[in-house]
């Protein structure tokens, strides 16, 4: 299993977005795909329609299970979708007392990793959209993945968060003395402002190679298909942001050992 993390310390980037874009693409052409939510917000669950809060089980009964966990516990907290390769591991509000319960305990930061090692028969790809919030569960998700997607909206304050996240990124490399794959995908890119593109300039030059040299436009389209439950790749497959994720997704299987 290819695990992909999405993550910024700034809401309001275009995590969620690219999650499920990114997901909807890899479904669509046959991958068993799990999407995983992080976020308390619960974004992501309710995109497609989940109402995390009525749940019998979510992704917080995965962290609760602690080393009880199996494979069984895992694949009863998943939802379908519309899409038959495509399922959710679904958030709820509990998840935002995780750091208060547990964070002092050792361990806390593989639980996710061990419950998508549960999964790796059953699924191709695992995305995570994570929380905006440095905690148990960002953690979690950083050391489960391969690759970490940081999108960050062409905007001036945007370009502030990603100094916050890639000084996490530091942090966390030092403390676990490992080296985190990254890729940082401007978004919401409109052509028509100068300041959009002196956001990417700068992105460039600051950042260089870590920065995907392509861009995610804005698409009106996409809040549409928000709005109809459903993965911009198959409420508007045609459409300027789907053709411009579809490139990133490219790009970013191209970096994969595996692939």
């Amino acid at each position: 299993m290819i695990i992909w993390t999405v993550a910024n310390q700034k809401g309001g980037v275009g995590k969620t977005t690219t999650t499920v874009t990114l997901g909807g693409l890899l479904a669509q052409r046959g991958e068993r795909v799990i999407l995983v939510d992080t976020d308390p917000h619960a974004s992501l669950s309710y995109y497609f329609g989940i109402d995390s809060e009525e749940l019998g089980a979510s992704v917080y009964d995965v962290f609760m299970s602690g080393k009880n966990l199996t494979k069984d516990k895992v694949l009863d907290c998943l939802c379908p979708t519309k899409l038959d390769s495509l399922f959710i591991l679904p958030a709820t509000m509990a998840l935002a007392t995780l750091d208060r319960r547990m964070g002092s305990q050792g361990g806390m930061g593989l639980i996710l990793k061990k419950a998508l090692r549960l999964l790796k028969d059953e699924f191709d790809f695992a995305l995570i959209d994570c929380p905006p919030v440095l905690g148990v569960l960002m953690v979690n998700a950083l050391a489960a993945c391969s690759r970490i997607l940081v999108p960050v909206q062409t905007e001036f304050l945007a370009l502030k968060g990603l100094d916050r996240m890639m000084h996490t990124l530091e942090i966390m490399e030092k403390s676990q003395n490992t080296k985190f794959n990254h890729t940082i995908v401007p978004t919401m890119y409109d052509k028509r402002t100068n300041a959009a593109l002196d956001a990417y300039k700068k992105l460039r030059a600051t950042y260089g190679t870590s920065v995907w040299s392509s861009v995610i436009p804005v698409d009106t389209r996409f809040r549409e298909a928000s709005q109809a439950q459903t993965p911009p790749s198959v409420f508007c497959p045609k459409s300027r942001g789907v053709f411009a994720y579809n490139s990133l997704l490219s790009y970013v299987e191209s970096m994969e050992p595996s692939r």
